[in-house]
């Protein structure tokens, strides 16, 4: 299957959010869920069933129909799944019928590449400031932004509504900016810096560590690779 833009789809209609918290494992596969069901929405498929789905997503399907429970959909047996209307009950249930405004915080390489990127647009994401404290980034373009100076964070947050922020910072700096952050109202973070941040109960922090995520595939592919190693085993030298 092959995505294509789908900037133009209307959001989603308004759905009852889930009774019950979902799972954060679930929770994650939800997103997965409805990337698959933004492709087949793409290529005009109306109904799917929950193996088709399932392997669309890259997991079983009694975990699927498990994860779906929590918004009460079980589909029609021999049926399968309105495609449109799982798109907007799970996009709902995932708050994506409200507008989210993003101001990033960093003009650097990674900054600049997550201003630049295309598919925030389509599922839900507008990207509407770009900052950073280097005089000679400062009032350059990315798309159609111009990068603010960190200093008029809170003023630029204030007029564009920002209510997301991504930051995109060294360690040093990143619980400073938070700490302003969090002060302007906003209360969702995503953080790519390498810190633990520390912030009040009521905003929640996402943590993007690349560094970590490499270093777990090293493991795995270390396994794949030298199957007779035993967890906790040291390497054998010659005597």
């Amino acid at each position: 299957m092959t995505s294509q833009d789908t900037s133009s789809r209307p959001r989603p209609e308004p759905v009852p959010v889930p009774a019950r918290e979902i799972p954060p494992a679930s929770l994650a596969r939800l997103t997965l869920y409805l990337r698959a069901l933004n492709n087949l929405l793409a290529d005009g498929v109306e109904r799917v069933s929950s193996e088709e789905l399932a392997g669309a997503a890259g997991v079983n399907s009694s975990i699927l129909r498990k994860d779906l429970s929590y918004l009460g959909s079980y589909g029609t047996r021999g049926v399968g799944y309105d495609v449109q209307y799982l798109y907007r009950q799970i996009s709902a249930a995932l708050g994506l019928n409200q507008d989210w405004r993003v101001a990033i915080v960093g003009a650097g390489n990674l900054g600049r590449a997550l201003a630049g990127y295309t598919g925030f647009e389509s599922r839900g994401f507008e990207v509407v400031a770009l900052f950073d404290a280097d005089q000679m980034v400062v009032g350059s373009e990315v798309g159609w932004l111009r990068v603010s100076h960190a200093n008029d964070l809170e003023a630029v947050i204030r007029r564009t509504r920002a209510n997301m922020v991504v930051l995109a910072v060294p360690a040093s700096v990143a619980q400073e900016l938070c700490d302003r952050v969090v002060a302007s109202g906003v209360s969702s973070i995503l953080n790519f810096a390498p810190v633990v941040l520390q912030v009040p109960d009521n905003v929640q922090v996402r943590k993007v560590d690349m560094a970590t995520e490499l270093q777990i595939l090293a493991y795995h592919a270390q396994r794949a690779q030298h199957p007779e190693i035993e967890p906790g085993s040291s390497a054998r030298t010659a005597n």
